[in-house]
């Protein structure tokens, strides 16, 4: 009697684990599912080369960097040059004080004055 209860139970517990199973890879292969599952793959995928991508740029500009300021430094472009002083022009109005005035354009039209 206990022999036949046991595997009784042994298979309905067998035949509800095979249910459940089966049911659960059913779902899994629907197309929805299928869908979702294809799209959160492509996500990922997507962040990960995203990833590579910002880092192959960041590499990349360090390099340049550093490469533009071996090539600076070779070639003596690096040092800040001197610059002359900015022209300054005399006004003539007044000679006793003499203004000055910063960038003064001149025009060129020939016809100006006739």
């Amino acid at each position: 009697m206990f022999r036949r209860t046991f595997w009784f139970t042994t298979g309905v517990a067998a035949g509800v684990w095979a249910t459940t199973k089966v049911n659960r890879k059913l779902k899994q292969l629907t197309p929805e599912s299928l869908a979702a599952t294809a799209a959160n793959k492509a996500i990922e995928a997507g962040h990960r080369l995203k990833d590579r991508a910002v880092g192959f740029a960041l590499d990349v500009r360090e390099n340049m960097a550093q490469r533009e300021a071996e090539l600076g430094d070779a070639l003596g472009i690096n040092a800040d040059p001197e610059l002359p002083a900015p022209r300054r022009y005399a006004v003539i109005e007044n000679r006793n004080d003499p203004k000055y005035i910063e960038n003064t354009t001149y025009s060129y039209n020939r016809n100006e004055d006739h």
